[in-house]
């Protein structure tokens, strides 16, 4: 079969997990005997990002398109004040008038915004909800980059948050857009209860992610000689990175490391040298992560927004390392399936939580080994293409049958 990917950001052009989903995704059906096309705005990344991206783009059988404007800037800002590819669209036009059996849009707010889900032929479409884009402005539901959003104010909360009001927004595109997609792919429960909410016509499968981490085995784990407390993801506000670091301050006998980068992390790299328990490694590449999870006494995902399915939470997983989840939206649903962390609610169970994996070594292996045997049993690749591939030929059947 042919894919064709739509998205935003790709590897290396890219900050978040989304991205690596969107690679993970392609990879696993290339190396399946698929054909992969991705189309991404690489003008979209240079908007938050001056120079050459860390990583190098690898060879691995996928089709990239990387979209660029002489324009620059001009491109992705188009997109976002008016719904539509603008300077994009002729490319876009040439990628999917190509003979796709399947398109698939995942991150689509800079690359084409609602306009490009009426562009594609293919037969199957699907859109995957790695945030909560169609439903806010921010994408996260982080309310005037300071609290969780309590209820819809998004005017005002844009003017706060630095992003310029998307009136089209308020014209039902959004809606009428959706009209050509076959199926919304949530990736969490609550994400999707988000979603149905909203009144969304297409109709919503909950399908989890996978992580696609190079594990040939999964090593006995070794405790460090002291605790050592484990955050992945973007070092900004929404994270709730700022909290999870003045906790970490008062207890100089656990190690937190830092892996991500984000708008604060010059600011609390300076505020936090004096404590060296307390490291910021930057920006890892994928293969750097396992030998950094496999050491983890656990990953602490501290987040205050409300989470769409981290992807971290599988890594660690998949690496047999446990995670300590704020309960914020779908962060929590994995510890829940699979048993292989811990939930809290508030700063003091945060911390009986971080005491009780550091010195309960047998409490730490039960927990290390539901996270594993959880993230075979649920997260797999393989589970998730079989039932991503379910999915599509339920698709096409039906319109077979409906149109012949």
């Amino acid at each position: 079969m042919r894919f064709c990917m739509i998205t935003t950001f790709y590897p290396p052009y890219h900050f978040g997990g989304d991205a690596i989903f969107v690679r993970a995704l392609a990879r696993a059906l290339v190396a399946g005997g698929h054909e992969v096309d991705v189309v991404h705005c690489e003008n979209a990344y240079r908007l938050r990002h001056d120079g050459a991206p860390v990583m190098k783009p690898e060879s691995d059988g996928v089709v990239v398109h990387r979209l660029r404007s002489g324009l620059g800037w001009l491109s992705p800002v188009i997109t976002q004040q008016t719904g539509r590819p603008g300077l994009k669209a002729s490319r876009l036009r040439a990628v999917l008038e190509q003979d796709f059996d399947v398109v698939n849009f995942h991150n689509i707010s800079l690359i084409g915004g609602p306009g490009v889900l009426g562009m594609s032929r293919a037969p199957v479409n699907l859109y995957t909800l790695h945030e909560h884009w169609l439903l806010c402005p921010t994408h996260t539901f982080w309310k005037n980059r300071a609290q969780a959003c309590d209820r819809p104010e998004c005017l005002r909360c844009s003017f706060h948050s630095g992003i310029p009001p998307q009136l089209w927004r308020y014209t039902g595109l959004i809606g009428r857009s959706l009209e050509k997609v076959d199926a919304l792919l949530s990736p969490s429960q609550y994400t999707a209860a988000r979603h149905r909410m909203a009144g969304l016509s297409p109709l919503i499968h909950v399908l989890p992610l996978f992580t696609d981490l190079d594990l040939e085995r999964v090593d006995p784990y070794v405790p460090p000689s002291r605790p050592c407390f484990l955050f992945v993801g973007r070092v900004t506000a929404s994270k709730g990175i700022v909290p999870l670091l003045e906790e970490f301050s008062t207890l100089p006998d656990y190690d937190l490391l830092i892996v991500g980068d984000g708008d604060l992390r010059p600011e609390l790299q300076l505020k936090y040298a004096r404590h060296p328990h307390i490291r910021f490694l930057g920006a890892l590449q994928h293969r750097e992560l396992v030998p950094v999870y496999r050491k983890a006494t656990a990953l602490v995902l501290p987040s205050l927004a409300p989470e769409v399915f981290p992807l971290s939470i599988l890594e660690a997983f998949a690496c047999g390392t446990p995670a300590i989840v704020h309960h914020s939206g779908g962060s929590r649903e994995a510890v829940d399936t699979t048993g292989g962390g811990m939930v809290y609610e508030s700063q003091a169970e945060l911390r009986l939580a971080l005491r009780e994996l550091a010195v309960k070594a047998d409490l730490r292996h039960a927990l290390g080994q539901r996270a594993r045997a959880g993230h075979e049993q649920h997260y797999s690749q393989e589970r998730y293409l079989d039932r991503y591939m379910d999915l599509i030929e339920t698709i096409a059947e039906k319109k077979r049958r409906l149109f012949h």
